[in-house]
């Protein structure tokens, strides 16, 4: 019972619907990696479909802030990076599931931001040690608001952007995806059961790069609306 434990449980982790007084409860943050074959590359990789599987890591649930949001530049680096990003939403458990069953599972969609200290990933990386530092800290994964599947149907293409300071620095198609969502979701079921609540960042396009102090950014999916988010000065 709650009046059991040793100091006070934080509150639930929600985000916002869409024409809803109703708010999405999050539970874990699933993000693809290298899901765009000229991120990868750009990454200094490629992606060979045929040979290769999808790859992930997990961002907490307290890294989470909403659009609109105004923070700090983060502590202990010099590189912060911006990742925009088609986000799915989660709302019924599912393992081993099919690809023509993923949709069933799926309660909507969100743009995203996959904040990111570059530095401190390659630094991981270099050493041969987990991207934790560079990918799961305070205000590294922004979330728009959640639009549910039922409003607008099933999405599968449509053009994602980002912007800094009004310029554009990202743009791509959703269909550009290397594993598109039903196959994200089949592969990562194989390994975790997916629970209502859980969210999945699809991956990034071309195009990341460093924000600073003072500068403001905005993206925008098709159907989706936008997602805004500025470094404090």
């Amino acid at each position: 019972m709650s009046d059991n434990l040793l100091f006070p449980a934080k509150p639930t982790v929600s985000a916002e619907i869409h024409n809803s007084d109703k708010r999405f409860p999050v539970n874990r943050i699933f993000c693809v990696g290298r899901n765009y074959l000229a991120h990868a590359i750009e990454m200094g990789t490629t992606v060979d479909k045929t040979s290769m599987e999808p790859f992930y890591f997990l961002k907490d649930n307290s890294a989470l802030i909403p659009s609109g949001s105004t923070i700090p530049y983060p502590p202990m680096t010099s590189n912060f990076h911006y990742e925009m990003e088609f986000v799915v939403a989660i709302d019924k458990p599912g393992f081993n599931v099919s690809e023509d069953q993923a949709d069933d599972i799926v309660f909507g969609y969100a743009c995203g931001l996959d904040m990111t200290r570059r530095d401190l990933q390659q630094k991981g990386k270099d050493g041969g040690k987990p991207w934790d530092f560079g990918k799961n800290f305070e205000n590294a994964a922004v979330l728009s608001t959640i639009y549910p599947k039922s409003q607008i149907g099933v999405i599968s293409q449509g053009p994602i952007e980002l912007r800094v300071n009004g310029a554009t620095k990202q743009s791509s198609d959703l269909n550009m995806l290397i594993w598109n969502v039903r196959e994200v979701i089949a592969d990562l079921s194989k390994y975790y059961h997916l629970e209502p609540g859980d969210l999945i960042y699809t991956g990034t396009p071309e195009g990341v790069g460093p924000v600073i102090a003072g500068d403001k950014i905005e993206g925008s999916i098709a159907k989706l609306g936008g997602i805004e988010l500025t470094i404090k000065k």
